[in-house]
């Protein structure tokens, strides 16, 4: 199922009850609906943005609603709630669509503020033609509405030489520890009994990383996600035992999910592996203790991510990075373990979400670029790593640095029976600089992460 995306920009005046002049508003609005907009019917859509009165409020829109009714009820209307100098306003109001002036009442929005069911001032907004018109009607995207909980569902089918993995890695806000959370299935390639294993593992700002492992077990093939030696990860939990570790965590997603190879590699598993994230953006609350400390979990920023296929690359590196203000980058860069592919430069996935668009559009460009011209580059090492690239108008430089204190490394085995080792850090440090092309090369974004990146790297 589809839905309905696209951000609008009004302007106009408002006049409070109490005030003796007019004041200038600014909407900046996105509004959402769960299903593809159609004129003819009825629609409801959740508005967020932000409300501007000069000299009064420059405020985020706390709860919002949008009815778009142009012919079953002629009219679009508005009402949203904000908070000004400790006051609660609501605007309400709506644009009255007429056939005999179509213009008009399509782009003229009156509106009344309110405050406890109080009528506390009104204004008038309008839809400017000349420099809103081409924005509005770019920004409409119709995204497909993932649903979370399907993406947890075991995909191993009893194929030997196959592994499966769900990972959740977090960031506490209060102490800065970062939590990972690593369960995986081997069914291993000559073909005996698959099994089900992980770790947790705990980065502290201050003291030792530490980690135990769980399993191995055989694999029940339970149907909802990862359920083995009493440790679970389903839709909406986590929770489990290992050693001193003990958590039970409640997963709440933020978001649509994140695809960071083609989407089409994770429903045809064609490639030898893929890897995608059913909550790009999640909080976390609940406890997670080990040996003598104990963290109540309270909003605490992270995400959860699958992964199958026959194993891990010959070399790779993984970032997860929040952010802030629900922007998101992810990047798994690997060189194949074909012994006619190893001399190649790594294959870099790079996928940039800002609001409701992700960068680059499609997932592929950043690992083959235009018939290979214009890939995307990582350069491999530790304790840094990075990863650079471009496309006609942007480009990108991600620096990530896992220090060797804050970094663990695990040795674990693939399906064919080859070591592999990780060396992971939930508590790594990354800059990712974002330029654009204006006639020159300027920044658009710089972003610094100080101990709250996810990454990884690790070698066959």
């Amino acid at each position: 199922m589809r839905g309905t995306v696209f951000t609008e920009t009004m302007l106009g005046t408002v006049r409070l009850d109490d005030d003796t002049r007019d004041r200038r508003i600014r909407l900046d609005l996105r509004a959402e609906t769960e299903e593809v907009l159609r004129p003819h019917r009825t629609t409801r859509a959740r508005l967020t943005g932000r409300v501007r009165i000069a000299g009064i409020a420059d405020a985020p829109c706390e709860e919002g609603e949008l009815e778009i009714s142009p012919l079953a009820r002629r009219r679009i209307r508005y009402r949203l709630t904000f908070t000004s100098g400790g006051r609660t306003l609501v605007l309400d109001g709506w644009k009255s669509v007429t056939a005999r002036r179509p213009v008009a009442s399509m782009t003229v929005l009156p509106v009344t503020l309110y405050e406890g069911g109080t009528r506390v001032g009104e204004g008038v907004l309008r839809f400017p033609l000349a420099t809103g018109l081409a924005p509005f009607l770019l920004s409409f995207r119709f995204p497909r509405r993932e649903d979370h909980a399907e993406h947890f569902a075991p995909r191993w089918d009893g194929t030997p030489g196959r592994t499966e993995v769900w990972y959740t890695t977090l960031t506490d806000p209060a102490t800065g520890t970062g939590v990972w959370l690593h369960h995986e299935v081997t069914a291993p390639a000559d073909g005996s009994e698959a099994f089900a294993h992980g770790w947790v593992a705990a980065f502290p700002r201050e003291g030792e990383v530490r980690h135990a492992r769980f399993g191995p077990v055989p694999w029940t093939r339970p149907a909802n996600g990862f359920d083995a030696d009493q440790v679970i990860a389903a839709p909406g939990q986590l929770a489990g035992s290992a050693d001193d570790f003990q958590w039970k965590i409640s997963e709440r997603p933020q978001g649509e999910s994140l695809f960071t190879f083609p989407r089409w590699s994770w429903r045809r598993p064609l490639l030898p592996a893929a890897q995608m994230l059913p909550a790009a953006r999640a909080t976390y609350d609940g406890v997670f203790s080990y040996g003598q400390d104990a963290l109540t979990l309270r909003g605490a920023p992270g995400a959860s991510a699958r992964i199958y296929g026959h194993g891990n690359a010959h070399r790779w590196t993984w970032l997860h990075a929040d952010l802030g203000g629900g922007d998101v980058l992810e990047i798994v860069a690997a060189v194949s373990t074909r012994p006619g592919l190893r001399r190649l430069p790594p294959l870099v996935f790079l996928r940039l979400r800002r609001g409701d668009r992700t960068w680059p559009r499609r997932a592929e460009r950043s690992a083959v670029g235009w018939l290979g011209l214009g890939r995307f580059r990582a350069v491999f090492g530790l304790p840094r790593w990075t990863v650079a690239g471009r496309t006609l108008l942007r480009r990108i430089r991600v620096e990530v640095e896992q220090p060797p204190g804050r970094t663990l490394t695990l040795e674990y085995r693939d399906p064919d029976g080859a070591r592999a080792v990780c060396r992971n850090s939930e508590s790594a440090d990354a800059r990712v600089v974002l330029e654009r092309w204006w006639g020159r090369w300027r920044p658009e974004e710089t972003w610094v992460l100080d101990g709250t990146a996810h990454a990884e790297a690790g070698e066959r």
